[in-house]
């Protein structure tokens, strides 16, 4: 139907890949319903035109630029500015019903029969079963629920959007936390709205339960890519069809790796290479190239909107020739420019923040500074 929609959220060029992924692994199985992406003001005009060609909407959400009650609700939980990003499905009023997916999943059959489920339905976590993983769940757009869930975001925050992430946790501010204490009754009111396992096969999950995987992992529709290793965080050689990198767990199944790999460099590789034409071309956007010196600096999204959490600098996949030390100092610059912002951006928030707590956030600005550059010194030099 024209007035149901398949809905994922983007906030950087990383997570724009997956969208990119989602979007065609989704019209790959025929899917019947409209694809609609939400994007951040940090993706930039490249990857927007690619998720124009995928996607049938693609609208802008800028939380801090809209003068609604968003914006207001965010400056009193400055900690939880993804899930107000988020949250904006529910002005998608011209659908009469939407499944949310988050972008770091990918479909591996046609889903479109949960349309016949309510809102709001999804399936369980598998760290916390009573909760359910917000990754993908069925929702209908209202103006009047979107009111209540800033409300609800306002008055209790989030439940789950202040813990540091660990290889267990894929939080984005806090959403999961949100919409589990706002339909706090899902775990128990209507079974219909518990969707089976397969439709959000978590990929931390396989090998907690090897023999249920094996056993029923062939029936699953969508895999999710929960944790802080995502797809993009690998190497993949097209040619040999394998995967390398800087990973220190096992958080997905090889399979669906290689599916969502072949899916990438098959069809959004090349339209990617068709957006930028003659300029330099990384396959990933969070990689920088210095004298054929690979830096991939990855900052979590939510750091920006987390000064609870400080943010976290990772500096993965670093591979420098052992006749190459004239390029040090560009990349220390490029690290030392990315851990400022960082900081920058925690030094902002704090200015919201009351009392000496300001004067901790300051520090935690330098320190990344300096962080950064000594990690350079004693690990790669």
């Amino acid at each position: 139907m024209s007035d149901e929609a398949f809905v994922t959220l983007v906030t950087n060029d990383s997570y724009a890949r997956g969208a990119m992924v989602l979007g065609l692994s989704l019209r790959n199985h025929n899917t019947s319903k409209k694809l609609v992406t939400l994007i951040g003001p940090q993706v930039s005009e490249s990857c927007q035109s690619v998720l124009e060609r995928i996607y049938d909407e693609v609208r802008l959400v800028d939380v801090l630029d809209s003068g609604d009650t968003a914006h207001l609700a965010m400056m009193k939980r400055p900690e939880l500015g993804i899930t107000f990003t988020k949250l904006h499905c529910w002005t998608l009023t011209h659908y009469s019903k939407c499944v949310f997916m988050d972008a770091d999943t990918l479909v591996l059959s046609n889903i479109d029969e949960l349309f016949d489920r309510e809102e709001l339905s999804a399936a369980p976590d598998p760290g916390w079963p009573d909760c359910f993983n917000s990754g993908v769940f069925v929702f209908r757009p209202s103006m009047e629920t979107y009111g209540k869930l800033l409300q609800f975001c306002t008055e209790h925050g989030s439940f789950d959007g202040l813990l540091t992430r660990s290889s267990s946790e894929n939080m984005i501010g806090g959403d999961q936390g949100i919409l589990n204490g706002y339909f706090s009754n899902w775990a128990t009111a209507d079974i219909s709205k518990h969707l089976p396992f397969i439709y959000n096969l978590s990929s931390i999950a396989i090998y907690t339960y090897l023999p249920a995987f094996k056993q029923y992992g062939h029936n699953a529709k969508v895999v999710h890519f929960l944790g802080k290793t995502k797809p993009w965080s690998y190497t993949f050689d097209p040619k040999t069809k394998q995967l390398t990198g800087s990973v220190h767990e096992a958080t997905a199944h090889p399979a669906f790796l290689l599916d969502w790999w072949n899916l990438y460099t098959s069809a959004v590789m090349p339209m990617l290479q068709e957006q930028y034409g003659e300029q330099p071309f990384q396959p990933l956007s969070d990689c920088v190239e210095v004298n054929n010196i690979f830096v991939c600096l990855d900052l979590f999204q939510e750091s920006v909107y987390s000064p609870d959490n400080y943010s976290e600098l990772l500096i993965t996949n670093v591979q420098i020739p052992s006749n190459n030390n004239n390029s040090n100092h560009q990349i220390m610059c490029i690290c030392y420019q990315n851990a400022a912002i960082t900081g920058l951006n925690i030094y902002m928030i704090s200015l919201k923040k009351k009392g000496c707590a300001i004067f901790k956030h300051i520090a935690v600005m330098l320190l990344f500074q300096l962080f950064s550059i000594i990690y350079l010194h004693f690990h790669v030099f």
